[in-house]
């Protein structure tokens, strides 16, 4: 039996040159399931995405899923791409385990918590909101932090600076004052060691999300980065939402031992592959 891709529908453009298209999965012409390859808008055209793959119960386990998945590395080695990712939900274990073998690897996972009561802050520590006058420091320190890290994830330094300034742009328009954002700053016994920023609003997000939390380098290593995610959390249950969410680099063990002796669980892992 042969294992094929059959259009489903015209390829669709974007006005910066991203493409998307959906295709059938078929067993000698017989459709079996869907699978819906995309440029990924955020890592640049000569990235694509896998952003949906589904075969029919009746014909799971029989690899279908396998030859699906790398004829769609086919066709986006056509269009120009050199890596492709895919998001698997953590529950799913037969989709990490076909990944796995095909030679995708954990990007970053996201990570969700739900919340019930607000946490105390441990003696000697107690935040503020961040002030206008601190802000610009703070947002041009936030926006290094955020290319840095996404070059050393592997993205191209011109991508991430476009990302950094289109997110922060589009999420602090206000800067401090902006609506269903935390901007708040942390102290140890009167010193400032940190800050964290948490959206507690998103339409396609269920509860609160932590955008961005950091400890002054000189103040590391004293239980500081759990103290902002506290915060984080009290913000979000003030903001009347009780799940809060985040993203964690693979790269980044140390913040992800965190966050599970905090009680969070992978929800889902972003997953990438080179296309040779």
């Amino acid at each position: 039996m042969t294992t094929t891709l059959r259009p489903a529908g015209p390829e669709e453009r974007r006005d910066d040159g991203g493409r998307a298209r959906t295709y059938e999965v078929c067993v000698n012409s017989r459709p079996v399931g869907r699978i819906r390859l995309v440029t990924d808008a955020r890592l640049g055209l000569s990235a694509g995405r896998i952003a949906d793959l589904h075969i029919d119960e009746r014909d799971r386990h029989r690899g279908r899923g396998t030859v699906a998945a790398l004829a769609a590395e086919e066709v986006l080695r056509g269009w120009g791409c050199r890596r492709v990712s895919v998001d698997v939900p953590a529950a799913s274990a037969a989709a990490l385990q076909l990944a796995a073998a095909l030679g995708y690897t954990e990007h970053s996972r996201r990570m969700i918590k739900e919340l019930t009561t607000a946490p105390g802050l441990p003696a000697g520590s107690a935040d503020r909101p961040l002030g206008a006058e601190e802000y610009p420091a703070w947002l041009a320190a936030t926006h290094t932090h955020s290319i840095d890290a996404q070059v050393a994830n592997g993205m191209p330094r011109e991508r991430a600076e476009h990302n950094a300034t289109h997110d922060h742009r589009t999420l602090l328009p206000d800067g401090p004052a902006t609506a269903h954002q935390s901007l708040r700053v942390l102290a140890h016994d009167g010193t400032d060691v940190g800050t964290v920023w948490t959206s507690t609003y998103h339409p396609d997000r269920p509860g609160g999300y932590v955008m961005d939390v950091r400890v002054a380098p000189e103040h590391r290593g004293r239980g500081h980065g759990r103290t902002l995610m506290l915060v984080a959390e009290r913000e979000t249950l003030a903001a009347g939402r009780t799940v809060l969410g985040l993203d964690v680099f693979v790269d980044n063990p140390r913040a992800r031992g965190l966050y599970e002796t905090l009680g969070y669980r992978p929800t889902d892992y972003s997953l990438r592959k080179l296309l040779l």
